[in-house]
């Protein structure tokens, strides 16, 4: 069971929280504000919410910030974030951290000099992932994996698409692309060599961001 320290009890970070508690994780979650922190006990197990700041080593440490697998920095300031980072990187080794970016302007200090292992600029995520669903047309995105290098996607096989008819074995695939399953009807079907994709089949795929506009267009109008 994995330890995780969470800066920050605002509504990502009672989110993401709440996941990670569902998930079976150990957590605790750091918020500064002692009325807010009593709020959250009343939604998270009360032993999971610490009230104070994360920027004081001494609070990180009663927090278990030693024995943590990950620190997560998710307060509205981004100098407290990365005071967090520094200190969990530094301060107490932890071997992975992640930090949010409010201001776009800052995400150029949000590096392994400052402790952070991920940044997570919110402006430029939700850039890149409008400016992609644009750009594969019919195309979902349904699961980023490997920090976005590939995702979980799917699409209806259009009846003039270059796919419909055609078994899979026939289909020019992009090389990062693998097919995982096929909805049709009410029944998913595991694809194979001989497996002919019908007008109509919703196709699971996973598929590297290079080779997700080759896959749209085999399987879309084209």
């Amino acid at each position: 069971m994995s330890s995780t320290l969470i800066i920050g009890g605002g509504r990502i970070g009672l989110s993401v929280g709440s996941l990670l508690l569902e998930g079976g994780h150990d957590v605790r979650l750091i918020e500064a504000d002692a009325t807010r922190a009593e709020l959250l006990r009343h939604t998270l197990p009360a032993s999971s919410v610490v009230c104070g700041s994360g920027t004081e080593p001494e609070v990180l440490e009663a927090a278990g910030a030693r024995q943590a697998d990950s620190v997560v920095a998710l307060t509205q300031r981004d100098e407290t974030n990365l005071v967090v980072t520094s200190l969990a990187k530094f301060e107490f080794a932890v071997p992975r951290t992640i930090a949010r970016v409010n201001n776009p302007a800052n995400a150029w200090l949000y590096t392994p000099d400052m402790g952070v292992d991920v940044a997570l600029n919110q402006a430029d995520i939700i850039s890149h992932l409008v400016a992609e669903e644009m750009s594969l047309g019919e195309m979902t995105t349904l699961l980023k994996l490997r920090r976005g290098q590939y995702a979980l996607v799917e699409e209806r096989i259009h009846p003039l698409s270059r796919a419909a008819g055609r078994p899979v074995a026939d289909l020019e695939l992009p090389t990062k692309c693998v097919l995982v399953g096929v909805l049709r009807d009410s029944g998913v079907i595991t694809p194979h060599g001989d497996t002919v994709l019908r007008p109509g089949d919703e196709v699971l795929a996973i598929v590297s961001n290079d080779a997700a506009p080759h896959l749209a267009e085999l399987l879309g109008p084209g």
